[in-house]
């Protein structure tokens, strides 16, 4: 039972279950971080991008062993815009104790954003400081930009090459997962000091053990939707909303009740907008349906816009509100 503004609702789930195994992990990914392995001795710091709504969820792992363990590191969280703030210092501390103490929250929507202008000196102020070894020579900074797929790497880089540069956007930016496929060339986003960046693609964990996790990614749009299914993505967003008590699908939507069952609300969604399709029974008749993926790309769609509101997905993953070492660039 769950209470709602006064009303209490029955039989919301607290479990999620996918039957179906997911191949998280492209073919195209294994050979781009053997590419970032590779460059990695030509780089003096490392910008790793992930979204702010899974602060937690979906960082590649073996990035820290392969890629930022070597080199002086910063974490952008992006898309602030769209995540709840509240949750700020929880999600510091959290990752502070998991060793990374660089963290910049940002919106690269912004041109203003504040956040944004503390990236590049603090890079710089990190290389200055490090050994640089085989790279003490070079006059140049060198920098490399990773993370998994669609956080906002590319326009990480552009906003940084307007910023310091006054520049045009030099590096490609879609809204769907896996657009950079290649490490690029050096990208110039300043001239004093000189700095250089490396545009990579978006590097996934080889296998992701927790479909929440896997979800969640996907929620955010890391994956592109046909890896999961919207309708299924629509169904753990559901799922997902009603856990966690955020109900404001409710009224944004026009139900008169929050509802555990997702083809009950994608088929309310579709009739709203008078979405239907055709099909062709067993017995050859013809049927109009609902058009149940338009709703569910609607409603996933929805949250991707933060028209439900801003969220952090991983606030079972984020510690408690408590007195710690938080540093936050």
């Amino acid at each position: 039972m769950t209470n709602t503004g006064g009303k209490v609702v029955a039989n919301l789930r607290h479990k999620f279950v996918f039957p179906k195994a997911i191949r998280w992990f492209p073919g195209h990914m294994t050979k781009g971080l053997k590419q970032m392995q590779q460059r990695l001795k030509n780089v003096d710091c490392v910008i790793e991008v992930h979204d702010a709504r899974i602060p937690i969820s979906g960082r590649y792992a073996d990035f820290s062993r392969t890629l930022t363990g070597l080199k002086p590191h910063i974490l952008v969280l992006s898309k602030r815009d769209l995540a709840d703030t509240r949750y700020s210092e929880n999600i510091v501390s959290t990752l502070n104790r998991e060793g990374l103490s660089n963290i910049i929250f940002t919106n690269l929507k912004d041109e203003q954003c504040k956040h944004m202008k503390k990236i590049l000196p603090l890079a710089k102020k990190l290389i200055s400081n490090s050994t640089r070894y085989n790279r003490i020579e070079a006059e140049a900074y060198s920098i490399m930009v990773i993370g998994v797929p669609n956080v906002g790497k590319s326009s990480l880089i552009n906003r940084l090459r307007s910023n310091h540069l006054n520049m045009a956007k030099a590096t490609h930016v879609g809204a769907e997962a896996g657009i950079t496929r290649s490490v690029l060339t050096h990208i110039k986003i300043s001239e004093d000091p000189l700095v250089y960046l490396f545009d990579t693609p978006g590097i996934l964990a080889p296998s992701i053990n927790d479909i929440h996790a896997g979800f969640k990614l996907a929620l955010a749009g890391c994956l592109q939707d046909h890896v999961v299914g919207s309708e299924a993505l629509a169904d753990y967003l559901l799922f997902w909303l009603n856990k966690n008590g955020r109900f404001e699908y409710v009224e944004k939507l026009g139900l008169p009740e929050p509802n555990d069952n997702v083809i009950h609300v994608l088929t309310f969604i579709a009739a709203k907008f008078r979405k239907t399709i055709t099909v062709r029974t067993f017995d050859r008749q013809i049927v109009t349906m609902p058009n149940l993926q338009f709703a569910a790309e609607y409603l996933v769609n929805l949250f991707r816009k933060g028209e439900l509101g801003s969220y952090c997905l991983d606030i079972d993953l984020i510690e408690p509100s408590q007195e710690c070492d938080i540093r936050l660039a």
